[in-house]
Order: structure tokens, then sequence, then C-alpha cells
């Protein structure tokens, strides 16, 4: 007897369930006798939000791994937010097999983008289609009569007269359309939306631009000038040490080695890194030295207000560094009694003495300066406090640039010398009486 259409569905689905199940099981069979690669810990941070920043920092401090917030979502999908619920709702009215498909790849992709800033990706295209609908329903409905007034029926009638005037079977005598004018004012808004658009997902992150006290556009270009004089007067063969943030712009702008780059897949290399930045300056330049170091490039946005740089990155690297280094790098002693991260005379010594905080606030006597008669001498336009190490010196180290507005500063590790300096001391005699010798006393 031949089946019938429920049983042969009914044996198909059977089918497709125990292959999926077959194939989930021999994925984790090879996983753990190691014949292929196991979740990596971007997979486990969807599921658990917290565990990338417990278990694996480095993948919790990338800003691409952030939670979206709601300026993100607007700034990406603009006013598509406020129709992809009606498109899904109008999706989900009139359910079949494929709208089931885009309702979960929507409900599931929301998730994700929520989870990270980097899956937005995966969202836009589903916000588009039901974004789509929404905008054809609406459109179906309320512009049905001049879809039908533009498209009038060959064969309703032949009279010439009544086809040239069914299109006006609603308007009032004597009224002319101002379609030119229309069009303009269009024109006129829409041309400074788009130059917007356009200028700010063009923008470079490698320029910043501010506005002066008088609405002026000021473009600030620290970085390009900080990696043109490194391409300019250190040896090709020169090791920079930096952050991982800025490794290919300083491979492909500067062109010169990084220790670490935006690739992040030696974690134990970058804790190293960390370790010296978090270090004092007699344990970061041994640091230094194992990993021939030449210059450390640093950012530095005190001076200017610029909040992404590395004083507020810095607890980052001492999580990284604490992953790979637990004995050498605690993240508590960073803190204040009360769990406070602060730069002023409250702060932490451990933090006042480190290397990042040194380099940064670095030489004492211009930072000291007053920037603004608001503000006290030495004050952090980012954190807005005063400092609380002025008296800061290197032994290993000297400042070799720093940028237009500090933003970019950059320092030369000194080599060994040859022969460590003896200490001076004044040499004092004693009486000739007492350095005769036996030979002469006796005579």
């Amino acid at each position: 007897d031949r089946l019938t259409r429920q049983e042969r569905q009914a044996l198909f689905y059977l089918g497709v369930s125990s292959a999926a199940l077959l194939v989930f099981l021999t994925v984790i069979y090879l996983s753990c006798i190691g014949c292929i690669a196991p979740w990596s810990g971007r997979f486990y941070s969807l599921w658990d939000t917290g565990y990338a920043k417990i278990h694996i920092p480095i993948i919790a401090s990338v800003s691409e791994h952030q939670p979206t917030t709601w300026v993100s979502f607007f700034f990406d999908l603009h006013i598509l937010v406020c129709t992809f619920p009606a498109g899904l709702w109008f999706c989900i009215k009139n359910i079949n097999d494929e709208r089931v498909f885009v309702a979960l790849y929507a409900i599931s992709a929301v998730y994700f983008a929520g989870v990270m800033v980097r899956l937005m990706l995966t969202l836009t295209p589903v916000v588009c289609m039901l974004s789509a609908i929404a905008f054809s329903s609406v459109f179906e409905r309320y512009l049905g009569d001049d879809m039908k007034r533009e498209n009038p029926p060959t064969d309703d009638s032949s009279d010439d007269d009544d086809k040239r005037n069914s299109g006006n079977l609603y308007d009032k005598a004597g009224k002319v359309r101002k379609h030119v004018s229309e069009q303009e004012k269009a024109e006129e808004g829409l041309g400074p939306n788009i130059k917007s658009i356009v200028t700010s997902w063009s923008w470079r992150h490698t320029t910043m631009m501010g506005e002066t006290k008088h609405t002026s556009r000021n473009i600030l270009d620290d970085f390009r000038e900080a990696y043109y004089w490194l391409r300019q007067n250190t040896d090709e063969h020169a090791r920079v040490m930096s952050w991982w943030d800025y490794g290919y712009q300083i491979a492909g702008m500067a062109n010169r080695t990084t220790l670490v780059d935006n690739n992040t897949w030696n974690n134990s290399h970058i804790a190293l890194v960390g370790k010296a930045m978090s270090s004092n300056e007699s344990t970061a330049y041994e640091i230094m030295r194992s990993l021939d170091v030449d210059y450390v490039l640093i950012i530095f946005g005190g001076v200017i207000g610029y909040s992404g740089d590395d004083i507020n990155k810095f607890l980052w690297m001492v999580r990284i560094a604490e992953g790979e280094h637990p004995k050498d790098i605690r993240e508590s002693d960073y803190f204040t009694p009360q769990g406070e991260f602060r730069v002023d005379k409250a702060g932490s010594p451990t933090l006042l003495n480190c290397l990042m905080y040194k380099m940064s606030y670095y030489p004492p006597i211009s930072f000291s300066l007053q920037l603004d008669f608001r503000t006290p001498p030495g004050f952090d336009r980012t954190r807005n406090t005063e400092i609380g190490n002025k008296d800061i010196k290197f032994k290993h180290l000297e400042e070799a640039f720093t940028s237009e507005h500090w933003l970019v500063r950059i320092y030369k590790v000194r080599k060994l010398e040859n022969r460590e300096p003896l200490d001076h001391k004044i040499r004092v005699t004693s009486n000739m009486t007492k350095q005769r010798s036996k030979k002469l006393s006796k005579k």
C-alpha cells in the first residue's frame, strides 16, 4: 500500500530530525577527541554575557563585543527601528511556512544584535525586509485609489474625454498641482540629510573633529602626525610597543613592527604587554628588554578631554595581564580601599607609580601648567580631577615625541650602558705616619 500524504510528511520530518541530531552528536564527539577546534569564547559570550569578562577579558575589552546601545540601533537603522516591529506583526498576522522562517530569523537576530555591536550586520537584512512589508502594507491600504486613477482599465470606456478626466474625479475645480515646488522642497531637505550620513560613516578613526567657540570646525590630526614622525625618524626595523588597538594603524601608516595588533590571536603576548604597562618602570623595563622594544606609544586625552585614551582602557590591560600573571598583577591593587579607580592624590599608590600613569602625565613641569583659569595646575580634563603624582622621573625611558594636542605620546627605551657608572666618593687619606711601611718604621 502506498503511504498517505500525512505519513510521508511525518516520515520526512523524522528523517530530517534524525539527520540533524546525528550531525550534532558527531560535532560534539569530534570536539571532545580534538579533531575539530572547540567553541571559542565569543560563542559562549553570546549565551552568557558575563562569561568573557570573567574568563577571557580580552574578548570583553573589544568595543565591537560590547552590548548595543539604543543610539547605535538608531544610527545604523534610523527610522526602520520603528517600522521593523510593524512588519514583524504583519508577517505573523498572515503566517505561513515561509513567514515562520522570517519571524524566527528576526527574533534571533534582535537578540544577538543586542548582545554584540558587531552582530548588527546579521540584523540589517531582516530589518529591511520586514520594514518593506510594513511600508507596502500601509501604501496598499492608503494609496489604493491613487493607484486605480493612475492605471485606469482600458475596456471600461472608449471615450477620450472620460479617460482624460478620470484622474481628476476628486480634484477641486481650478486646482493646479505644484509638483515642481514639492520636488524642490524634498531635494532641499534630502541634501543635508545625505551629507550628514555620508560624513558620519566616512569619518576616519585616525582623525577627530571638534568645534571652537566660534562654531568653526577644527580637525585634530594627531594620529597621522605621530605615525608620520615614526615613519621618518625611527629605524625601519624599530619595534613599537603599544596597546593592541593601534597595531594595524602603526603597521599600515608608520610601517613599523608592533608587538600586538588588532588580530588579538595571541592572548599571552597581549597579557605581557598589559603587564608591562601596569607595572613599575623597573619591572616594565625588564619586559621591554626581553621583547626588544625600541619605542612605546600611548594615547592620552587628558589635555583635550578625549575619553578613549589608554587611561580609560587601563583596567582592561590589568585584567588581561592578571589572567596570565595572577601572582604579579592584581586588579584590586589599582583601586582605593573604597573600591574607586582614581588618578588624584587619593588614588592607589600602585596606579600612581605604574608605567602607563607616568607616561601619560610626564613631564610634570609641562603638565602642571594651568591649562585653564577655571582649573588648577595639572588638571585632567577627561577625568575632571587634578593628578595625584606630579613628581615623575624616568630612568629607563625618555620622551621622544608628543603630538600637537598631547593626544599621542611616544617614548624611547634607553639601551643598557656598556659599563655601569660607579658612585663617585671623596677619597680621604690618613696621615703619612700611619701609612709608613714596617721597614721604614724599624729604621
